[in-house]
Formats: C-alpha cells, sequence, structure tokens
C-alpha cells in the first residue's frame, strides 16, 4: 500500500530538470507499463509537464517511500474510476504525453529493479554533480551568495542564475586588451554586493556578458502576479565587474588621456552614479571603516603619472610647473576647499574665458604634496541625507591638476571631477524649498553636463556650457581639438537599486550614443531664437525634446529658469548687503569726524554740519532703497519657484 499512497494522483513531490533544477509537481498520469509517471507544474504562465521514470522520482523522494518497498510498483492498479483531472485547455500548454501512448509502444517486461536502480542513482548523482558545479560559477559570479530558499526572491535570483548560465561566452580578461584612444571615453563599473545588501539578501541584477557589455535584469510582476525579468542590454566602451580594481580601471579610462595636458590640452575624467554606487572610492580611493586611502584612488594615480611625464626627455624641455585646485560646487555656488570653503565668483570676460576668481592654486612638487591636498579637501566637502541615503554627496568636487609656465602662463588642466549622487536630483519635487533647490541644481548640472559632452562629440556648432555653473567652470574641456572627456558610471548591483542603475546607465548611453536605437551622429539642434541671459538654458531644455528625449517633466525648463532667477536674485541681494555693510564702516568714520569737529571747534558752523550730515545721510537712504528693491526681488522670486515647483510632476511611488 505505499505505492498507493506515494504514486497516487494530485500528489506533490519533487522532480528533476533537465537543466539541473529541482521543483515541485503533482503526479497527473501513472504509467506501469513503463514503470514511469506523468506530471505537471505552472510555470511562465502556462502548464508544463514531463515523463519521468518511478525510480527517478522516488530517488529525489526518498522520505517518502523507502527502498525495501520499490519493489512491486507493477501489481499497482490505479482506481480507475478516477481519471486524472485535466486543467483547461487554454492552460495545458506543453504538456508531455506519456511515451508509450504517443508513439504505441508495445508494453515491455520491466526490468531487474535493482539494475534500473542502480543506474538511477548514478545518473542522479551525475546531475548532482553537475548542479553543484554549476552553483559555484554562479556563486564566483554573484560574490558568493548562493541561491537561498528562504529568500523571498529567490526565484528572481534562479531566473538570472538560468540567464547566466545560458550565456555563449568566455571568461573576459583585461590582461591582454589594448587600451584604445577614444576622444570621448564612456565606460560603466559595476561594484561587489556589499555586507549590508548580502545580510538582507539582495539578489544580483547586474551581468557582465563582455568587455564592453552590461545587462540589468529588472524584476516584475505581471497583474497574475507571475515574476518575470525584463533584460535592459546596453554596450559601452569598456564594463568593468566587481573584480576589476582602480588600477586598471584607471589605465584604461584616465591615463589614456593625460598626455593631453602635456600637448596644451585640457582632459577631464568624471565619475558619475548614485550615492553608495563606488564614485568616491573609484576617484579618491579605498575606504577602511571611515579612512580613505587616497594613495589607491585616480587623483594619486593621475598626480603620479603627471610628476613621470614631467621628468620624461619628451616633456621635460618644456620646464612646466605642476599646480592643483580644489573646490566645489554647491547650490549654483563655487566654494574654494583649499581655502576653507570660501566662496568664489565664476566671471567670464571679453575673450570667453571663465575664471574662478580668487580661486587657490596651490604648488605641488610630489605626489604626497598632492595627496595631502586632496586629504584636506575632502574634509570639509558638503555632504548631507538624502532619501536614497544617509551620507549622500551633495556636491560636485572638482580637483584640477595645472601646468603652467615659468611665466605663469597656463599650458595644460586636468580636470577630475566626483560628481554629487545622481539620485540627488530626483528630489526637484521635494516640499521642503532647501532640498527641493538643492535637487534642481544637481538635476540642470547633470543635464548640461551630458548636452556638452554630446554636442562636443558631434563637433556642434554652439556648446551650452552656460547652462550650469558646473560645465561653465569646465568650458575648456569641451572645446577645441585638444579635449579629452572620459565618463566612469558606477553602478550598484543590488535589486534595489536597479531604478537608479538603470538612470544611471541610460544617462551614459546618451552621452556615447552606443545604445540600441541611438543615432550616432544626429546633428545638433538649431540654437533657439532668443535673445536673454537664458540662452544656454533654453537650448539645453529644446535639445532634449528634439532628441525625443523628454523624460523629465514638461514644466522643468520653467522650473529651472525660475530657480535661475532666484538664484541671480538672491547673489544681488547679498553683494548689496555686503556693500552696504562697507560703506556704512565708512560713513562711520566721517560721522565720528564731524561730530570731532563740532566738540573741538568752537567757531565750527552748523550749517556746514548739517550739509556734510545730510550729505551721509542721503547715501545711506538710496542705498537701503536699492537693497530693499533688491529684497522685494528676491520675494518675488520666491513666490515665482513655489508656484512653478507645484505644477512639477511628483515621482511615482514604487510598487
Amino acid at each position: 500500500m505505499a505505492q498507493q499512497q506515494v504514486l497516487r494522483l494530485g500528489l506533490g513531490l519533487n522532480i528533476q530538470r533537465s537543466d539541473g533544477r529541482i521543483h515541485s509537481a503533482v503526479v497527473s498520469g501513472l504509467n506501469e507499463a513503463q514503470q514511469s509517471i506523468t506530471v505537471e507544474w505552472f510555470e511562465g504562465g502556462e502548464t508544463k509537464g514531463k515523463e519521468v521514470e518511478v525510480e527517478t522520482v522516488l530517488a529525489l523522494n526518498e522520505n517518502m517511500l523507502p527502498p525495501s518497498d520499490w519493489a512491486g510498483f507493477e501489481q499497482y492498479q490505479p482506481p480507475k474510476p478516477a481519471p486524472p483531472v485535466q486543467p483547461p485547455a487554454q492552460s495545458r500548454k506543453n504538456v508531455s504525453v506519456p511515451l508509450a501512448q504517443k508513439q504505441n509502444f508495445p508494453a515491455q517486461t520491466p526490468a531487474d529493479p535493482s539494475k534500473r536502480k542502480s543506474q538511477c542513482v548514478k545518473e542522479i548523482d551525475k546531475i548532482k554533480k553537475n548542479r553543484e558545479e554549476r552553483r559555484q560559477r554562479v556563486n564566483q559570479n554573484n560574490g558568493g551568495g548562493d541561491i537561498d530558499p528562504s529568500n523571498p526572491n529567490w526565484e528572481f535570483a534562479q531566473m538570472i542564475e538560468d540567464y547566466r548560465h545560458e550565456l555563449d561566452a568566455s571568461p573576459v580578461s583585461f590582461a591582454n586588451q589594448i587600451v584604445r584612444d577614444h576622444r570621448i571615453c564612456v565606460c560603466v563599473r559595476k561594484r561587489p554586493i556589499n555586507k549590508k545588501e548580502k545580510k538582507a539578501k539582495t539578489v544580483d541584477v547586474v551581468t557582465l556578458p563582455s568587455l564592453e557589455s552590461m545587462t540589468v535584469h529588472e524584476p516584475k510582476l505581471k497583474v497574475d502576479l507571475t515574476k518575470f525579468l525584463e533584460n535592459h542590454n546596453f554596450h559601452f566602451d569598456y564594463t568593468f565587474d566587481e573584480n576589476i580594481d582602480n588600477a586598471t580601471v584607471y589605465k584604461f579610462t584616465a591615463q589614456p588621456i593625460i598626455r593631453t595636458i602635456f600637448d596644451g590640452g585640457f582632459a577631464t575624467c568624471f565619475a558619475y552614479g548614485q550615492t553608495g554606487s563606488g564614485k568616491t572610492h573609484t576617484m579618491g580611493g579605498d575606504f577602511t571603516g571611515k579612512e580613505q586611502d587616497f594613495s589607491a584612488g585616480i587623483y594619486a594615480m593621475a598626480a603620479r603619472d603627471v610628476f613621470d611625464l614631467l621628468r620624461s626627455t619628451h616633456y621635460s624641455q618644456l620646464d612646466l610647473k605642476v599646480s592643483c585646485s580644489f573646490f566645489e560646487i554647491y547650490g549654483g555656488k563655487v566654494y574654494d576647499l583649499l581655502a576653507k570653503r570660501a566662496k568664489r565668483r565664476v566671471l567670464e570676460d571679453g575673450k570667453s574665458v571663465v575664471n574662478v576668481v580668487d580661486l587657490k592654486e596651490t604648488p605641488v612638487l610630489s605626489v604626497n604634496s598632492v595627496l595631502n591636498a586632496i586629504k584636506d579637501g575632502s574634509a570639509v566637502r558638503t555632504s548631507g541625507q538624502t532619501s536614497a541615503n544617509a551620507h549622500s554627496s551633495r556636491s560636485h568636487a572638482v580637483f584640477q591638476i595645472i601646468l603652467r609656465t615659468t611665466r605663469g602662463k597656463l599650458h595644460g588642466k586636468f580636470s577630475l571631477i566626483d560628481l554629487a549622487g545622481n539620485e540627488r536630483g530626483a528630489d526637484t519635487s521635494s516640499a521642503n524649498r532647501a532640498t527641493r533647490l538643492e535637487g534642481a541644481e544637481i538635476n540642470k548640472s547633470l543635464l548640461a553636463l551630458k548636452e556638452c559632452i554630446r554636442a562636443m562629440s558631434m563637433k556642434a556648432m554652439h556648446i551650452p556650457f552656460r547652462a550650469s555653473k558646473l560645465t561653465q567652470v569646465l568650458r575648456d574641456s569641451f572645446i577645441g581639438e585638444k579635449a579629452r572627456t572620459c565618463m566612469i558610471a558606477t553602478c550598484a548591483p543590488g535589486q534595489n537599486s536597479v531604478e537608479c542603475t538603470l538612470n544611471t546607465l541610460r544617462y551614459a548611453d546618451r552621452v556615447k550614443e552606443l545604445g540600441p536605437g541611438s543615432k550616432p551622429g544626429k546633428p545638433a539642434p538649431p540654437l533657439p531664437d532668443i535673445e536673454n541671459n537664458d540662452n544656454d538654458l533654453a537650448y539645453m531644455h529644446q535639445s532634449l525634446r528634439s532628441q525625443g528625449e523628454e523624460e523629465e517633466d514638461p514644466e522643468m525648463y520653467n522650473f529651472h529658469q525660475a530657480v535661475d532667477m532666484l538664484q541671480e536674485a538672491q547673489d544681488m541681494l547679498v553683494d548689496e548687503h555686503q556693500q552696504c555693510i562697507s560703506e556704512n564702516k565708512e560713513y562711520l568714520k566721517q560721522e565720528e569726524q564731524i561730530l570731532q569737529r563740532v566738540d573741538q571747534d568752537v567757531d565750527y558752523d552748523i550749517e556746514d554740519y548739517a550739509r556734510a550730515l545730510d550729505v551721509i545721510l542721503q547715501r545711506k537712504i538710496n542705498r537701503l532703497k536699492t537693497m530693499q528693491d533688491k529684497l522685494n526681488k528676491v520675494r518675488s522670486t520666491l513666490n515665482k519657484e513655489e508656484e512653478v515647483s507645484k505644477t512639477l510632476r511628483r515621482p511615482a511611488k514604487k510598487r
């Protein structure tokens, strides 16, 4: 009776798939002549089935039937009045028919059960060995994590494992890869799964099929709650997996363009991505707890190569001097990180040369002095809490290595930039004004940076560098044949970061115009026909619309415009206030002198006293009226920004 208890119709048991997977199924039919059963399961929105030998099933479900009871299956007769339950016709797809019925084979005499069992066990052991080997390969790809059935996302993990297992690709390696010369190089770096993600049983959703491609597996649910993956494929100049170190990334990204500054040009390397994706690790160096080893970052590697090239026979005759500057751009304003975050002005002269007024340039004679400057500047960089991260980089940090002649003339400049977390720009619809303005400036600067690089790649007649403060200070990096740019997009591999990862890769894809459906070499849109200082901002938004890329809110242009007007009005008010305070100090001195003459000179003419005091008071009144007008301007622009912000679309909540 043991067989009747175990091999009854509708019984749930484990089965082995041809690819090694083991999952549950139900018995839908019995074939005693062939000593096999038909099982069914639900997968991919449809019912599937197959025929399996009884010995194989029992070997995988030994806890249900002891080996001593295996014999005698051929005497079991299923109850004839109870035919197999058939599912609805529309759901019975790909259901296997018992082999004997399908091909009308005559019934065969069962083989010796002991021999069948021996062969079956050997086959199961072979399948088990293959499964363990496959799991080891998958563990190496996902950072050592195993597919845990208790993980609520184990089904997604299994789908991703199957996808990787089916990839017909040999192991990728940069060992013999040739470094190519790019005017604009766009690459992507995947960081490893961290301890926090492992503890949360986060699934690794990023796969690198080759040295130039990356796939993001986006977990999704159908309306019937069936789980499936949407695979997004991207192609770049290079893709680096979690096993690639900073030295290799530097070799293929920043190092090839460093000679540009010795040849009288401008080079730019920037890291882009969400907070926690590895930007600061890539640019600055490895972290040990809260301490950062700046000697292991791209900043330091670039400095070493600069000094090595400076001493080389090819460039030593140029007699160049090296200096560095370090500043951040926060809220549309520039702060000097090597001068205790002193605020600096960005001005453009009549020759369209952009200067950061009074920016401190520190002469450096060795790599150690460069590292000290980086350490001092990083310690005062702005950071804070965001909706996505508790310690977000809220500013763009710009470190520059500058070459000048002995007479002080600029020869070349290498700008290395750790951009603010891109999730920060998503806070443009925040109810808090400070966060909203901060996010708007980051959003605008990232859009402007993308448009400037694309215009540079297409050799457009106009480059909208005035659209943001970031692109304004980097103007020289986008103009001229001796300009080289490298972008390192960093992405987190976890399932919870898939939205930010896709946004990062789409941004990088647009920069290089390499993605599916893109149109390389598409001409830049015509310059908008407007006659005001908002030229480049309007140009940028019109360019986005002309490319069919208006992923942003249609009201975003009006919002950016309102924020610019507010920042301009605020700067004018602050300048006026500072000038008023400075003049008041001078007026106080003049008033003290007048009073002193009145007190000491008995013949002092009271009319002269009144006239002198009236002049001072009138000047004060005029200055206060001017400041009051600028204060009213700030208030009106605050109201305008508030009104426009209410028209912005709120970001959709994640399901």
